[in-house]
């Protein structure tokens, strides 16, 4: 088989890399002048795509808002991995989310949508609580910017968002406050072929701040733990309410969710691969991604085989990272070499790196350099496993969280009594 990727910010070439070492052609196109040079070595790339896809027997987009793109696409027979433009909308537009969520009988949180930060600093000074603050539309790639409040009275809300008046107002037009709640927070997700989803369900746990114990900055994330399931309540209650919603859609699709004694709350949609989600998806999946991709965007009959037990992924970072800062990167990162203490053939998957005659080099302007994987019968395992495959790795300043995984005893002896995971 041959297939096109296409990327706007080099996500997507672990699968590439993987479709291609199964013995099938891939070629990779990057939109981000920035990051063109990530991925190198590993694919075959291209500059422009669509010159490109008479060529593919499928194409497949790693991201979001390319809707109308793949609905053209499919629309001229091919077979296409991607969104749709009603797919595209419930990630950048929070309210419509919101509103698609509750018709299909989910719970929600209340939240507020504002365009203006005044209004918003208005509005929780008149309504004291605990919120959250998160960026709409495009800006919410900017993961930096989404802040929980800690404080009952919501005076550090007010703080954050006089902060991004000043600061950022030319960026974020328009951010939803949301009512904060307490638990579990946890996601489902599955791959969908069009017309439903398929199973095993993939559970979850995003680690999103920089250091252990969530505490820094929100990266997007720094590590997941997760496991395969079955039609447990957690994918009852949030994916098998939303199926007949996205038909046409085809690929991954997440709901993330704070689940407590009261119910399983959605916080926001992700219909798109995850990062580091695909990685450890890679690392989980026992069916060939060559045969799997095809049968899902042509909608063939297919069964996904995934490993039992538990996975768990670490993100390797340098900096800048969390934030992008190309003069940081190159003073400090800029083709370092990822050196492998031992020779491994598994469990470690290039992000911004590029390769160079047999070597490892850090390229692109973000940090983001790598994700180290491993899986176990129990949790433990799964963390020994990854965590020895980090300790292979050396690249200068390189960090990384080390407790990914851990607060499973605490969250799945939780979401047990609760009856989800049954």
């Amino acid at each position: 088989m041959r297939f096109l990727f296409v990327s706007r910010w080099a996500l997507i070439h672990d699968v590439a890399w993987t479709v291609k070492k199964e013995g099938h052609e891939a070629r990779y196109a990057v939109l981000s002048k920035a990051d063109r040079e990530v991925g190198d070595g590993f694919v075959e790339k291209v500059e422009n795509w669509e010159a490109h896809r008479e060529w593919a027997d499928v194409v497949v987009f790693d991201d979001s808002d390319f809707g109308e793109a793949c609905e053209k696409l499919r629309r001229e027979g091919k077979a296409v991995v991607g969104g749709t433009k009603y797919s595209d909308r419930l990630e950048f537009d929070r309210d419509f989310a919101t509103d698609e969520m509750k018709a299909a009988g989910l719970r929600t949180l209340p939240s507020w949508d504002f365009t203006t930060f005044d209004d918003a600093i208005r509005f929780v000074r008149e309504n004291p609580g605990r919120y959250v603050v998160k960026p709409s539309g495009k800006a919410q790639s900017e993961k930096v910017l989404s802040y929980v409040g800690q404080e009952e009275d919501g005076r550090d809300i007010v703080t954050m968002l006089e902060h991004y008046k000043r600061g950022w107002a030319g960026r974020i037009k328009s951010f939803q406050v949301q009512k904060y709640a307490s638990g579990v927070e946890v996601a489902v997700g599955a791959f969908y072929d069009g017309r439903d989803f398929v199973l095993p369900a993939f559970v979850n746990f995003e680690h999103k701040r920089m250091m252990n114990d969530d505490i820094g900055p929100s990266t997007g994330e720094m590590g997941t733990s997760a496991f395969w399931c079955g039609e447990n309540a957690l994918y009852r209650e949030t994916l098998a309410k939303l199926k007949d919603r996205i038909r046409g859609y085809v690929g991954y699709f997440d709901v993330n969710c704070i689940a407590n004694a009261h119910g399983i709350y959605p916080l926001e949609i992700t219909p798109r691969f995850g990062y580091p989600t695909i990685n450890l998806q890679v690392e989980g999946v026992l069916s060939k991604w060559g045969d799997f991709l095809p049968a899902l965007a042509k909608g063939d009959p297919l069964q996904l085989r995934a490993k039992r037990g538990f996975q768990v992924a670490v993100v390797v970072a340098v900096p800048p990272f969390p934030f992008v800062d190309p003069d940081t990167f190159r003073k400090f990162s800029e083709d370092a070499a990822v050196i492998f203490k031992k020779p491994m053939n598994e469990g470690i998957h290039p992000c911004d790196v590029k390769l160079v005659e047999g070597e490892w080099l850090l390229t692109g302007n973000s940090g983001y350099a790598l994700v180290a994987t491993g899986s176990g019968s129990t949790m433990d395992d799964a963390r020994r496993e990854a965590y020895s495959r980090v300790r292979n790795l050396h690249i200068p300043n390189m960090f990384y969280r080390t407790d990914i995984g851990e607060r499973w005893h605490r969250d799945g002896d939780l979401l047990q009594t609760w009856g989800y995971l049954s």
